[in-house]
């Protein structure tokens, strides 16, 4: 463990331990990219959405690698959920998200859904949900950075860059550079504080 780790563990809240760090971030997406270049024979009419909000961190990141494995630049957008979410009523008012499509549309086309962990499956639901009014996309796939398991719907990930069995009194939080100043994933007691508590 670098002294750098050693600060980020004990700076964490509750005493979370880092489960990835930059370099295991970095890697799993390539991963990812990998196969979804393999899967799709290509990628030539996959269309990446990032969940807000670090999902669409997530997609740009992979968007990148997307365009340098294709040589392509691969429709990118996001989509926001709010106003599908099953839980408006019981927390409070949340701002809404920006939706974006690329101009090709969704119709006919591989859309990735790409999000930061994946727990009880009710964002993905919400997700899809939002696509149905959108469009409708040859097929759907979703891309996470962290499966943590605990699902309460029939849903799965296809392509994951950390299986991360948890319990639920613990809370997995993705940290990204773009908004907290480098990129980790922690692993501490479920209490409320920044980064993604999932």
């Amino acid at each position: 463990m670098t002294a750098t780790d050693r600060t980020q563990r004990e700076n964490s809240p509750g005493g979370a331990r880092q489960v990835l760090d930059e370099s295991d971030i970095a890697r799993s997406l390539t991963r990812i990219a990998h196969e979804i270049v393999e899967r799709a024979k290509g990628a030539e009419d996959v269309v990446l959405l990032g969940i807000p909000t670090r999902g669409i961190l997530l997609a740009r990141r992979l968007h990148i690698r997307l365009a340098q494995i294709t040589g392509r630049d691969i429709p990118f957008g996001t989509l926001d959920i709010t106003m599908y979410r099953d839980d408006l009523r019981l927390k409070p008012a949340r701002a809404l998200e920006h939706t974006e499509i690329p101009p090709g549309g969704l119709d006919g086309k591989l859309v990735v859904l790409v999000d930061d962990v994946l727990f009880s499956g009710r964002t993905v639901r919400a997700a899809l949900d939002a696509l149905g009014d959108l469009g409708r996309p040859r097929a759907v796939q979703l891309a996470v950075l962290v499966d943590r398991g605990h699902r309460e719907l029939p849903i799965r990930a296809d392509y994951v860059g950390k299986n991360l069995p948890t319990s639920l009194r613990e809370a997995v939080k993705v940290k990204l550079a773009e908004l907290d100043g480098h990129d980790a994933v922690l692993l501490g007691q479920n209490a409320d504080s920044n980064g993604s508590a999932q």
